[in-house]
């Protein structure tokens, strides 16, 4: 079996800056072997849909802007950096990266979380689409939303991490 240690060392980045759902994961029998993505994703899924919604609400926060200061002054995980650039965001037009600015900061202000969307397979079109109609949803609805997200996020760096 993996010791603890080395479980987290290696999973504890998937949700971002959030070690304690590999923590929790391994300390609650949750952690089988053989590793694989969709295993590992179901326990760390099964952990963060449990965490009280304040610390699940800090796993939301602790996801960058997308396209936004972070991503500028290059202080994004290495898999943050690498999802935004495949979707496009690190090659925006200054009329684009502005929407972003603006979205980025009228999302924050209305829902006190960042926008999160999985963007594997995205486009800038297709994320300034889902950031502009999300927007509007209620406070309840785009928790939920953006908590699948983080999910999926979590799943998709898993399947790069682990061969099934």
């Amino acid at each position: 079996m993996i010791a603890r240690d080395a479980f987290v060392s290696r999973f504890g980045g998937v949700y971002e800056h959030s070690p304690f759902i590999a923590e929790r994961a391994y300390d609650r029998g949750l952690i089988r072997e053989p590793l694989t993505a969709k295993a590992v994703a179901e326990a760390l899924a099964a952990v963060f849909r449990e965490a009280p919604e304040d610390e699940r609400l800090g796993v939301l926060r602790a996801h960058p802007d997308l396209a936004g200061k972070l991503a500028i002054a290059g202080g994004l995980t290495e898999e943050s950096r690498r999802e935004q650039a495949g979707a496009g965001l690190d090659r925006l037009s200054p009329e684009e990266h502005a929407e972003f600015t603006e979205l980025n900061s009228a999302y924050i202000d209305k829902f006190n979380f960042p926008f999160i969307i999985a963007v594997s397979g995205l486009n800038k079109d297709d994320i300034l689409s889902a950031f502009r109609r999300r927007i509007d949803s209620s406070e309840a609805v785009e928790l939920e939303t953006a908590c699948a997200e983080v999910e999926k996020i979590a799943g998709l760096r898993l399947r790069n991490m682990l061969s099934e």
